[in-house]
């Protein structure tokens, strides 16, 4: 049964400490020459809209995406150690990932609003990047808005791995902007309450399963096995979407 798994990053995979806001304020400063008048707002959105709404909040011209993206690229590289002190790998995430590429035919990278370095330089400082295929995954470059990021990495999964463009899709993820991309490609989800968002939360944006954290990977595989088997969300006995 083949599946294609797309794994968010942040607050599902792994805990950034802060450092994700301290890269995007260091990649502005760096193009603007002072520092933003506040945070990044994050909350699983691209990379693109995180920076050009950076730029566009404190009344300044937004900089060509390249330069965006190698200054991003520049501050991410630089944290790396900050990142291995301060964050860390969430519970279960490295079993997960391992379980998830030991299964065959399955495919299992990431769909994250990340750009392509950064999301290495995160997975690698906790060693969970050897356990992605990541040229297949989809990245914050590749889209502004995260249902587009699905179509890429369909696209990079058949081209390169030679799986059929019908292979199921589930994303596993931790915002309500996880759930709707998803729901709004005929995706399967699988949100974890692992980030600032509750059960609640991710259930009213429409996740038929939530599961509190990666933990538990046998319950963990039984949901993903069930999207192998129809490409459908769980369903529980009575017909309706499955809630946990």
């Amino acid at each position: 049964m083949e599946l294609i798994v797309l794994w968010d990053i942040d607050h599902t995979l792994i805990e950034n400490a802060g450092v994700s806001k301290e890269i995007y304020t260091a990649a502005f400063s760096a193009l603007a020459g002072r520092e933003p008048t506040g945070p990044a707002r994050t909350d699983g959105r691209t990379d693109r809209l995180i920076m050009r709404d950076m730029f566009v909040r404190d009344g300044l011209p937004v900089p060509d995406w390249p330069g965006i993206e190698a200054a991003l690229e520049r501050a991410g590289r630089e944290r790396l150690d900050s990142l291995r002190s301060r964050g860390c790998a969430l519970p279960g995430a490295h079993e997960a990932l391992k379980a998830a590429s030991a299964r065959r035919g399955w495919v299992s990278s990431v769909l994250t609003g990340n750009i392509a370095a950064n999301a290495r330089v995160k997975l690698s400082a906790f060693g969970l990047d050897s356990l992605l295929d990541l040229p297949v995954g989809a990245y914050g470059a590749d889209a502004d808005l995260r249902p587009d990021l699905v179509a890429v990495a369909r696209e990079r999964v058949r081209r390169l791995r030679c799986v059929p463009v019908d292979t199921p899709i589930v994303l596993v993820g931790d915002t309500p902007r996880d759930v709707e991309a998803a729901l709004a490609t005929g995706c399967g989800i699988v949100a974890v309450a692992s980030g600032l968002h509750d059960r609640a939360e991710l259930a009213a944006a429409g996740a038929p399963e939530v599961l509190p954290d990666l933990a538990d990977t046998q319950r963990l595989l039984i949901v993903l096995e069930s999207f192998a088997g129809d490409g459908k969300r769980p369903r529980t006995s009575s017909g309706r979407p499955r809630t946990r």
